[in-house]
């Protein structure tokens, strides 16, 4: 979740504009879920040596990005950052699909889009977070429908 947040100021500080919003979007939904779930008494969580891993190397990714003075890797340790952070999230929708949403996912992926759209200055460090934004959203709406598809698919090769 902070990754998108220092993404957010980066990009700004770069001279992006409104494009931003789905990456501010990108760390308040989490920072959302995280609030929502220590309020809740009855929130179930687990935590393994692998998240903590990816936690841990999210953490270094994010102390580089945030001491590199160039902009364009400084953006590019966020998207490590991110990604290490997504990790957990991925495996647990190849796993337990039917724990995640779809619908989440899609609209992170139109609402990138949409920030892409109206980006006037096109530059690495305006658009390389919205564009992996897209990307990981992808992967885990594939991950959550990857059961279906593969019936689907199978289905029609025995027809």
């Amino acid at each position: 979740m902070v990754a998108p947040f220092i993404g957010v100021f980066f990009q700004l500080k770069a001279g992006a504009g409104l494009s931003v919003l789905p990456v501010f979007m990108t760390g308040f939904g989490p920072l959302v879920i995280i609030i929502a779930a220590i309020l809740t008494k009855n929130a179930f969580w687990k935590i393994n040596v692998f998240d903590l891993y990816c936690g841990l190397f999210s953490v270094i990714a994010l102390i580089l990005y945030i001491f590199t003075h160039n902009l364009g890797i400084s953006i590019l340790f966020a998207i490590l950052s991110d990604g290490l952070a997504a990790v957990p999230t991925i495996i647990k929708s190849w796993k337990f699909p039917e724990t995640e949403i779809k619908i989440n996912y899609f609209f992170a992926i139109v609402s990138n889009i949409l920030g892409l759209l109206i980006i006037k200055n096109w530059s690495f460090t305006i658009y390389s977070f919205g564009i992996y934004n897209i990307a990981v959203n992808i992967i885990i709406i594939f991950c959550i429908s990857r059961k279906k598809i593969f019936n689907m698919l199978y289905s029609k090769s025995e027809k």
